[in-house]
């Protein structure tokens, strides 16, 4: 009988120690992930992100002092270029936008139009939301 119990004793411990190993795991692991992506939802200012990646072509490439600062320079450049023609294509998206909802808004009755307004801020308010991320 107390052969029995000793290995009913066993077994149990056996359980304990997987139970608590699988625990420690999930907690770790969602720790790891949890860092990685908070880490992902705040990138770094675009000078330092620029910064970053002269660092990491004059170490792979072996560039001059001269060469990472004409890098940086054009990097810089074109971050300007790409950020105005982003902007300049947000600003016609948005006239897209404001146009296809004033259209949308003659096709209503008027018991329909609240009811669009409050669908249209509700939409608003879930993009800037998602945008903030």
């Amino acid at each position: 009988m107390s052969e029995m119990s000793a290995t009913r004793k066993a077994a149990l411990w056996v359980g304990i120690v997987f139970l608590l190993g699988a625990a420690l795991g999930g907690v770790i692991g969602y720790g790891f992930a949890h860092r990685s992506v908070s880490a992902a939802s705040s990138p770094l200012p675009e000078p330092e992100r620029r910064a970053h990646r002269v660092r990491e072509l004059t170490e792979a490439l072996g560039l001059t002092s001269a060469q990472s600062q004409q890098v940086d320079a054009i990097l810089l450049q074109k971050h300007g270029e790409a950020k105005a023609l982003h902007d300049q294509t947000d600003a016609q998206f948005e006239q897209i936008r404001q146009k296809g909802r004033d259209q949308l808004r003659a096709v209503l009755t008027p018991e329909q139009k609240p009811k669009f307004e409050e669908f249209l801020k509700s939409l608003d308010q879930q993009k800037k939301r998602n945008s903030s991320k």
